[in-house]
């Protein structure tokens, strides 16, 4: 089980930052992937971080305003620039055996842990 953890609202042009921690597992060596769910829109998996080497991976929606890292068995995903599109919820998955190429378009209920997610909302 995942733990996710940082949402609220933000005003556009805003920052936040949000959390996805493990209760049983650490979460090195795992690839973790956050995706985003908004009402009435597809699945987004938005960023991945690859647990062989922390390689970063992003969505062209993302790119260049997210930031996703690992500290402390806690992987981390810095949303800056923020925009009212990137409303959502935002969910955690971690697999250990895919590879994050693969886990962008993976439904986070197929991978080895995942959580309920945090909810984010980006408005004036």
């Amino acid at each position: 089980q995942l733990v996710e953890s940082g949402g609220g609202l933000a005003q556009p042009g805003g920052s936040l930052r949000l959390s996805c921690a493990a209760s049983e597992v650490t979460l090195d060596y795992f690839n973790v992937v956050w995706f985003r769910q908004a009402p009435g829109k597809e699945r987004e998996g938005v960023s991945c971080i690859s647990g062989h080497d922390d390689a970063a991976h992003y969505s062209d929606s993302v790119k260049g305003r997210f930031t996703i890292s690992r500290d402390n068995h806690t992987v981390y995903l810095q949303m800056d620039r923020l925009k009212p599109e990137d409303t959502a919820q935002y969910i955690c998955g971690a697999d250990y055996s895919l590879i994050c190429e693969a886990l962008l378009t993976n439904n986070p209920r197929d991978m080895d842990y995942s959580g309920k997610g945090t909810l984010v909302t980006v408005s004036s």
